[in-house]
């Protein structure tokens, strides 16, 4: 049976799409002889559970129930907070004879409790204290429109916190994008398994903070379906301690090329993040007029002005990896720079402009990391931003089938795909939302990589660290936040 203690905002790796979920509700029912009503029962239980633990002040409610079984988890809860001494308003915007099954048990009980049905009419929720979504499920596959769409709209402009029952109503289960409204609620209590879409795209704007309840089924339900994804938090222990008779030998060499006219700022961020991870040696390869303004800021850069491709030749031979793209810009020289990069057989981090000449120049290899932002993707794809965030998941495994090697689509819910395994990211924040983030990004990369991580595995623990940095320096506010505040974060974090 379930108790408080499976509620958790400790979340569990595996992601499902809602198709595995259903599955998996459907194992639990059929193979295992749990009754539906007993599932929906816990379900609405562990929602109240968590609706009076954040908000123990709330005395007056509103529950909004559509036709399916996540209406009847809204009715579980109008019950139980009634029973609790709540003044509970449940909006119905499905009559009950469109109601079947275990939603029509569960809204049936709440009649005969002596709960009321009011049917929705567009009105607002001012002078409640909070409402509790529960109009639309994982089921939901095309634009909401109608009642709901206005329902929906109600609930965004209700001042007050919402809860939101497994999905928040509008959005997709499998992508993370709203299918033309969803709500956005302040916390969201998800059952049986973690939907992939609650954390990417515009999954964490309309999730708030996520809880998960198992509901008690035994560990054979969730090992009944393979997941879709796994979820990334921490990069655990990237690197044992270094030992005492260690050199800088030891630890790779980074070249990072880039840094056109007026960009000598991208590659800096970039060597300095990959020398704050750890990389023995760290070499820029940079516009001549400005290389040695590098070693001004950052003397142990070593800074190379290079204006051909043969320049670059005694770099390479010395490096262990490349990273190539932040502030190589478009012009001849770039193009020439990045040719030559993709000649040599090192593991290379693809990343701004190089993605944007890799589009135009497509080419497919098994040890290099690219990192687009949906822009850069949709350019590598040929397609819109839009198409890109309509199905991150879809976007990041083309990417990887057309170009190989490991892929992150960067964004809101950060996506790792080598081919073998999908990773999404939960670290990270709004503050990232400015220039030079990406070139710090690709300095992560590289420097995990020049220590002998695989790409793939250096792709996943270099996303996490970054938005753990971003994390930390936040904690002065996102706002301001600036690229190079990562820093120190960063050294601190490969040292834990």
């Amino acid at each position: 049976m379930m108790n408080v203690n499976d509620i958790t905002n400790r979340l569990p790796s595996a992601l499902y799409r809602a198709d595995q979920v259903r599955a998996m509700d459907r194992f639990a029912i059929d193979t295992l002889g749990i009754p539906g009503i007993d599932l929906m029962q816990r379900a609405g239980g562990a929602a109240f559970r968590i609706l009076r633990a954040q908000w123990p002040g709330a005395q007056r409610l509103a529950v909004v129930c559509g036709a399916g079984n996540n209406g009847g988890d809204g009715y579980v809860v109008a019950r139980l907070a009634r029973d609790a001494g709540l003044d509970v308003r449940v909006c119905s915007l499905a009559p009950i004879e469109r109601l079947r099954g275990d939603a029509l048990t569960a809204c049936r009980s709440w009649q005969s409790s002596g709960g009321a049905i009011l049917e929705y009419g567009g009105d607002g929720f001012e002078e409640l204290d909070l409402v509790v979504d529960a109009l639309l499920g994982t089921g939901l596959d095309r634009p909401v429109s109608g009642g709901y769409a206005t329902a929906i709209e109600a609930v965004n402009r209700f001042r007050g916190p919402v809860l939101a029952l497994d999905i928040p109503s509008g959005l997709h289960a499998d992508t993370g994008c709203r299918l033309g409204s969803a709500v956005e609620a302040d916390r969201t209590v998800t059952f049986i398994g973690l939907k992939q879409g609650l954390f990417t795209g515009d999954g964490p704007d309309c999730c708030g903070t996520i809880s998960f309840s198992s509901l008690g089924v035994p560990h054979e339900v969730r090992c009944s379906e393979q997941p879709s994804a796994l979820l990334s938090t921490r990069p655990g222990p990237v690197f044992a301690p270094r030992r005492r008779s260690a050199h800088k030998g030891y630890f790779g060499h980074v070249l990072v090329i880039g840094g056109d006219a007026g960009f000598s700022g991208a590659v800096r961020l970039a060597a300095e993040a990959a020398a704050r991870v750890g990389a023995g040696l760290v070499s820029v390869a940079t516009r001549a007029a400005h290389a040695a303004f590098i070693n001004l800021t950052r003397p142990e850069i070593m800074s190379h002005g290079i204006e051909t491709a043969k320049d670059l030749d005694a770099l390479r031979r010395r490096a262990s990896v490349v990273a190539v793209g932040p502030g190589l810009g478009r012009s001849p020289w770039a193009v020439e720079l990045f040719e030559a990069a993709c000649q040599c057989d090192l593991p290379m981090v693809v990343d701004a402009d190089a993605l944007n000449l890799l589009a135009n120049m497509p080419a497919s290899r098994q040890n290099w990391v690219l990192t687009p932002h949906p822009g850069e993707a949709a350019r590598l794809l040929q397609t819109s931003v839009a198409e890109i965030q309509r199905d991150r998941f879809a976007a990041v495994k083309a990417l990887q089938e057309r170009y190989g090697g490991v892929c992150v689509l960067k964004g809101a819910g950060s996506l790792i795909c080598d081919g073998a395994a999908m990773t999404v990211n939960m670290t990270g924040n709004p503050g990232m939302a400015s220039g030079g983030m990406g070139d710090v990004l690709s300095g992560v990369v590289a420097g995990l990589i020049a220590q002998g991580l695989h790409p793939a595995d250096a792709a996943r623990a270099a996303v996490v660290l970054h938005g753990a940095a971003a994390d930390r320096a936040a904690t002065d506010g996102e706002r301001g936040m600036l690229a190079g505040d990562l820093m120190h974060h960063l050294r601190a974090l490969v040292n834990r």
